[in-house]
């Protein structure tokens, strides 16, 4: 599984206390040091960004697929949001993992990946699938359907894993999850 890699920096500025034993840092050093610090942060939003763009060949069938749906309904295309992808793949590989089918807690989820909404959608699915017939499943459903083609989403996170689910080798474990208004 694809993950998200981040840096974690602590600052601590001290002052001179009058008298104190602490060394003023010179002005230069002072500057390097927010320098650095910028740097690092737009290091972790850039590596966040590009984590997201990196998707996995049968989640970019199923991109491909969801908006080759929604533009036959006249609809604007899904992008990809990388906290709702980390979302949607921890719970695909955690439904995986513990052979379990069910949104689970899914507000807290979202909340945890720190996705924007304001409104929020989850469609799920399982079986030995291709991207297509999971489209197609979705849309035979009206409540997934309701999800797939609501013209407010515009952001979505997908995570689709293969193994052994419910018995059956080599099944598909999808979650797709939507943001938007």
């Amino acid at each position: 599984m694809t993950g998200i890699t981040g840096i974690c920096a602590k600052f601590v500025v001290r002052h001179q206390p009058r008298g104190g034993s602490f060394c003023r840092l010179p002005r230069m050093l002072r500057t390097k040091q927010v320098l650095v610090a910028f740097i690092a942060v737009l290091l972790v939003l850039a590596t966040a960004s590009t984590a997201a763009a990196r998707l996995r060949s049968t989640d970019a069938s199923l991109l491909q697929a969801m908006n080759g749906a929604r533009a036959d309904h006249g609809l604007a295309p899904l992008r990809i949001d990388g906290r709702l992808t980390w979302s949607a793949r921890s719970h695909s590989a955690d439904m995986l993992r513990r052979q379990y089918f069910a949104h689970g807690s899914f507000a807290a989820r979202i909340r945890a990946s720190g996705a924007a909404g304001p409104t929020f959608g989850e469609d799920l699915a399982w079986g030995p699938a291709s991207a297509s017939w999971v489209v197609s499943a979705w849309l035979a459903s009206p409540e997934h359907r309701a999800n797939l083609l609501r013209p407010g989403f515009s952001r979505v996170g997908i995570g689709a894993f293969r193994g052994t689910f419910s018995g059956r080798a080599g099944a598909l474990v999808v979650t797709a999850d939507f943001a938007g208004r």
